[in-house]
């Protein structure tokens, strides 16, 4: 599937989920077969090569990508999370938002000493999220080889924060 008919994919929301905020809306990708599928496969693709023994998809639309990449890949997956979802003992990193702060937990079992560990997400806008999932992944002892996104919106500079990263997007839009 080509680059124009994936974007032709994603549904566009203004002001959503706040006023001044253009959600991309990827469900109409997950709901096409063929579209899934292409998503997927341009999300793993780069990695093939490399060894990859963990998934770690972040909350909540890269589970969903993270764990058909794993599946693609033959790696096993594991989600980071908000505060307070999971249920076993977790590590936890604090990160800065443009307007706050936010958290990030894993378990504290979910990545083994030297594991290679590629960071899935549907998204990558001003990187601070992704940015918290790599310095997570590294404190329990995941080797971090890349993070790879479907969507990356250039025009919020993510990419710097991540500066140093593998980083991998699908589509880049201008945001």
């Amino acid at each position: 599937m080509k680059r124009d008919e994936l974007i032709s994919r994603i549904r566009g929301v203004p002001n959503f989920p706040k006023p001044g905020i253009f959600f991309y809306d990827i469900t109409p990708i997950l709901q096409d077969a063929e579209g899934l599928r292409a998503a997927v496969d341009r999300i793993a693709t780069p990695f093939k090569q490399d060894g990859i023994d963990l998934i770690v998809g972040i909350e909540s639309r890269g589970f969903i990508f993270g764990a058909a990449v794993a599946e693609r890949l033959g790696a096993g997956f594991a989600p980071v999370r908000k505060p307070g979802k999971l249920p076993s003992t977790t590590s936890r990193i604090d990160y800065d938002l443009e307007y706050g702060t936010d958290a990030l937990e894993i378990h504290d079992d979910a990545v083994a000493k030297g594991q290679r560990v590629l960071i899935v997400d549907d998204l990558l806008a001003t990187g601070g999220t992704a940015r918290a999932a790599v310095d997570l992944v590294k404190k329990v002892g995941g080797v971090v080889q890349g993070v790879s996104v479907f969507i990356e919106l250039v025009a919020l500079n993510g990419r710097q924060k991540l500066d140093g990263e593998h980083v991998h997007a699908v589509l880049q839009l201008k945001g």
